[in-house]
C-alpha cells in the first residue's frame, strides 16, 4: 500500500514538472477599481514601458501602459538593464510583463498606487516610430498664407 502511494505521488510530481504555470496579466481597469481586494497581493501586470526610467539609488521607478492607463512600477535597478526602449512620441515602448506586490496606497511612496516588481520578462522590443510629414497641410497653409498675403498687399495699396 505505502509503495502504491510513494508510486503515485513520484508520477504527480514527475507530471508538474511538464507543465509550465503562467500567471494571467490583470488590466489597469481590473486593479484600479477593486483596488482593495488586490492590495497587498502578488500580481502580472503587462503593458508598455513609457516615459523616463527615473533612477532612484539601487531602484528605479518605471511607468507600464496597458492602454487604458499607466501604473508606477517601483523596480530593482539591476532588473530594468534589458529595457531598451521607452515609450514617446518617438519610440513605441518594450512590452514587459511584471510581478510583484499591489500597493493600493504605498506607504513607502506618499500614498501612491504602485507595484513593487518581484520579477520583470521582456515580451517584446520597441522601436523608432517613424515620422510621416503631411504633404497635403503643408501645401495648404502655404496656400492659405499665399492668399492672405495676397489680400494683404491688395487692401495696402488701396
Amino acid at each position: 500500500m505505502i509503495k502504491k502511494a510513494l508510486f503515485i505521488i513520484l508520477f504527480l510530481l514527475l507530471m508538474a514538472q511538464n507543465y509550465d504555470c503562467y500567471a494571467q496579466s490583470i488590466s489597469s481597469v481590473e486593479l484600479i477599481n477593486n483596488a482593495k481586494n488586490y492590495n497587498g497581493n502578488t500580481v502580472v501586470y503587462k503593458g508598455e514601458v513609457i516615459g523616463d526610467i527615473m533612477r532612484r539609488g539601487e531602484y528605479a521607478w518605471i511607468n507600464v501602459n496597458d492602454e487604458k492607463n499607466a501604473v508606477g512600477i517601483w523596480i530593482k535597478k539591476e532588473l530594468i538593464k534589458d529595457i531598451v526602449y521607452t515609450g514617446s512620441y518617438e519610440t513605441k515602448g518594450d512590452l514587459v510583463e511584471i510581478t510583484g506586490k499591489f500597493n493600493r496606497s504605498c506607504v513607502e511612496h506618499g500614498g501612491d498606487l504602485d507595484i513593487h516588481a518581484q520579477s520583470i520578462a521582456k515580451i517584446s522590443s520597441g522601436n523608432d516610430v517613424p515620422y510621416v510629414v503631411n504633404t497635403k497641410a503643408i501645401k495648404f497653409v502655404l496656400g492659405l498664407s499665399c492668399i492672405i498675403l495676397l489680400f494683404c498687399l491688395l487692401r495696402a495699396r488701396y
